[in-house]
């Protein structure tokens, strides 16, 4: 079997492919956009390539193509020899992948499915449009403390009214209220695209039952895993979402350290998020047995810590709904 590395690039990709035994059969450059079209016409072939912007869209096109695929973390490919002793070009690169794959059976990171893909960019506009309106709530508010005028309180969806209350806006201010008025709409159109997808979704209909998920959580949290069987246990997801604490250890010293941070940094925020929102805000008897195992925790650890640990127990609970096809027990949720 060939195998086939390709370093991946917006313009043009660096092409090298090598035979069973090693020796090179063709390298050369080739535009990006047709390597879809390149891989159709090659033999069943071991495709190999460096995680990017473009990995999974050309993952999927071998795949159809009926190769094996091999997407290797970025974090991994300085340990193969990719960019050794300074010298890092296109050419060398997709030559170390490809020598490398020849002598063993490389890592491959979880190949989303589209559907994944596609929620997790929805997602992601979502929290574009929130984001560009805290920036320009931010910035008027900076412009009311430096004229000394204060304005009540209120949501950041009623804010550009609030302002308008003065006895006059001036122009440059009134453009960004402009701007503010059309990213609400776009936000809630956005906000709406999300909640529709969490109500056609059986899955994401069953984590909702769980108290504080809501559609944007539940969404985020079927896009991260995409697959349930990837995980053997809850501890792995948890650890997939970087809510487990780290170590530093040797020998004889232990210690524990802060929580990994890694995976997904939108869907830990929103487990987190989840979790204020249920201590703080839930008053339903089914988050009660939570709120109370929270509270345990917080006179041991303290609030912050707490929270945290009430996100990691959030994500053991999701993914047992998920495994066995349930929705959610307060008579199980504050168990060990």
């Amino acid at each position: 079997m060939e195998h086939c590395a390709i370093d991946l690039g917006g313009r043009k990709s660096q092409i090298c492919i090598r035979a069973g035994d090693g020796q090179v059969v063709l390298e050369r450059r080739w535009e990006t956009l047709a390597l879809k079209e390149f891989l159709r016409g090659r033999p069943p072939s071991r495709v190999v390539m460096e995680t990017c912007a473009e990995a999974f869209a050309i993952a999927d096109a071998a795949l159809e193509a009926g190769h094996e695929v091999r997407v290797v973390p970025a974090t991994l490919v300085r340990t193969l020899g990719v960019g050794a002793r300074r010298t890092k070009t296109d050419r060398r690169d997709a030559q170390i992948l490809s020598e490398v794959s020849c002598r063993i059976d490389l890592p491959s990171v979880h190949v989303p499915s589209s559907r994944s893909r596609e929620w997790k960019t929805i997602c992601g506009m979502r929290d574009a449009l929130v984001r560009s309106r805290t920036k320009l709530v931010n910035n008027v508010r900076g412009w009311l403390r430096g004229q000394g005028i204060r304005i009540r309180s209120g949501t950041p969806v009623t804010f550009a009214g609030r302002v308008r209350e003065m006895e006059s806006v001036p122009v440059y201010v009134e453009s960004q209220l402009r701007v503010l008025d059309a990213l609400c709409e776009e936000i809630k159109a956005a906000t709406a695209r999300v909640e529709r997808l969490a109500s056609e979704d059986s899955v994401c209909q069953r984590l909702m039952t769980t108290p504080g998920i809501g559609p944007i959580t539940g969404v985020r949290f079927v896009s991260a895993l995409d697959r349930i069987d990837r995980f053997p246990s809850a501890h792995h997801v948890e650890s997939y979402i970087g809510l487990v604490p780290g170590e530093k250890s040797s020998s004889d010293n232990q210690q524990r350290l802060s929580i990994t941070k890694a995976g997904s940094p939108a869907l830990r925020w929103a487990l987190v998020e989840a979790a204020w929102s249920l201590r703080l805000c839930c008053r339903s008897a089914d988050g009660r047995a939570l709120q109370l195992w929270a509270a345990e925790v917080e006179k041991r650890r303290g609030k912050r810590i707490a929270t945290v640990a009430l996100a990691r127990k959030l994500a053991g609970i999701l993914y047992a709904l998920w495994r066995d096809g349930t929705t959610y027990d307060s008579r199980r949720a504050a168990a060990p």
